[in-house]
């Protein structure tokens, strides 16, 4: 169970898109999914797909790896295209399928609406594959710095978020223990009833459950012994520095958004 779900993993490598600064690939996600959703044609979307695609490739992480780690989200996207293909009913009948109606406008903006998912989540996932949660932490902690003249809890909101990206591949983990000590215990979560498999998952809820408590009280009680007070008078032992190659990505990745901007109708 744990090898279906790559989010919040980390793949130690010397790519290009492992040595961005993670300040500025956070900055480039949030324009990426701004760009995502103002794309409103064919050759649009071609080059929102072509930068992922090549992004992918440049990290040489195997492509395969990370289409495997996807699966758990393939059906959320099969699900949202079907939805909007069976009960939109914008632009002229293509054809008929069961005594629905397929239009060609609902087709378009299913494939439109799962593209933006897709894209979004694969460039998010190869945020965590190229950066380790302590870079994300920092880079976080440092775009939201201005944020601390009002008194905003940035050290406190960086500090979480690091802590939920480590502890998930954990949690996957303990989940697959648990299940395959319950299945060898006779315990089948796939076949019966609805009501059935959901009562069969209250066994493999409730230890892990208690176990993530247990994780949580152990790490707090560390934390405490060894002297922490939050961000106030501590220093930083990773300094981020933008280099060279920082400035040639902001430069290529502008002249992509305006490309965008140019295709978009």
């Amino acid at each position: 169970m744990n090898q279906s779900l790559i989010i919040g993993q980390y793949v130690p490598g010397d790519s290009i898109i492992h040595r961005i600064d993670p300040r500025l690939k956070i900055i480039i996600i949030f324009l990426f999914v701004i760009a995502v959703f103002m794309a409103n044609s064919f050759w649009s979307y071609m080059l929102l797909y072509f930068f992922v695609f090549i992004s992918v490739g440049l990290s040489q992480i195997p492509s395969s790896y990370i289409l495997k780690g996807l699966k758990p989200v393939w059906w959320i996207i099969a699900f949202t295209f079907l939805f909007h293909v069976i009960f939109n009913s914008e632009g002229e009948v293509l054809f008929d399928i069961f005594g629905f109606n397929i239009y060609d406008g609902a087709l378009i903006q299913g494939i439109n609406i799962a593209s933006r998912i897709f894209l979004l989540i694969l460039l998010a996932t190869l945020l965590t594959l190229s950066t380790t949660p302590l870079s994300v932490t920092d880079a976080v902690e440092s775009l939201l710095k201005p944020l601390k003249k009002l008194r905003f809890p940035v050290h406190e909101l960086a500090l979480m978020m690091s802590i939920s990206l480590r502890f998930i591949p954990t949690l996957m983990q303990e989940m697959d223990k648990i299940s395959k000590a319950q299945a060898a215990r006779g315990l089948d979560f796939t076949q019966g009833k609805f009501k059935d498999r959901f009562k069969a998952l209250l066994p493999l809820l409730i230890p892990l459950l208690i176990s993530a408590f247990k994780r949580a009280e152990e790490l707090a009680l560390a934390m405490e012994a060894r002297g922490y007070r939050g961000d106030e008078g501590r220093t930083k032992f990773r300094q981020l520095k933008y280099q060279k190659l920082d400035l040639v990505v902001i430069i290529i990745f502008t002249f992509i958004l305006l490309i965008f901007f140019m295709l978009r109708t």
